[in-house]
């Protein structure tokens, strides 16, 4: 197991103990997104050049609002030279908290931003299909010429046209005439 796996581990079970785990996790994604965006930030965490006391002040005044498990997991990381390692277990996180509540993520793939119609109907026969709480995320291809691409649960159905079309190809293909 790895250590980012570990870390978030700790963090949930710490998390469900003071029943923040909705919190926690916003605040996980949200840090995630920061560092991630802020790239520098990685080496700052990292570089000799400030003290590790330093280091921690700047984590205490940069993340002030977020919950204080995953701003003290920040120092600890920081103090380990390990905060490259964050985006790593707030994957690990969002994974253990979506087993834990039931929560399936989906990605829709489409030409265009679906209607709210549309994202509702997929959301609810995919419900009807895991049993689990369906999260929709409606990606944009404009390569695609039509038709969704749905990806849930480590599958992937493809109902594009250019799917489609292959298909028909094969078939044509395999008729005997």
């Amino acid at each position: 197991m790895s250590a980012a796996v570990n870390y978030a581990e700790a963090l949930f079970s710490l998390s469900e103990e003071t029943r923040a785990s909705e919190r926690v996790l916003s605040d996980v994604n949200m840090t995630n997104k920061v560092l991630c965006e802020n790239p520098d930030y990685f080496k700052l965490t990292d570089t000799p050049a400030i003290s590790v006391p330093e280091k921690l002040s700047l984590i205490e005044r940069a993340f002030a609002g977020i919950d204080v498990t995953v701003k003290n997991l920040l120092k600890i990381l920081c103090e380990k030279h390990s905060v490259h390692i964050f985006p790593e277990i707030a994957k690990e996180f969002t994974a253990i908290y979506n087993e834990a509540y039931g929560i399936c993520p989906a990605e829709v793939i489409s030409a265009k931003t679906l209607s709210a119609e549309d994202i509702a109907r997929i959301k609810e026969k995919l419900e009807r299909m895991t049993g689990k709480t369906i999260v929709i995320k409606n990606t944009i291809d404009q390569s695609l010429l039509g038709g969704i691409k749905l990806r849930y649960m480590g599958r992937e159905l493809d109902g594009t046209l250019k799917a489609r079309l292959t298909r028909i190809e094969q078939n044509l293909k395999n008729t005997i005439v």
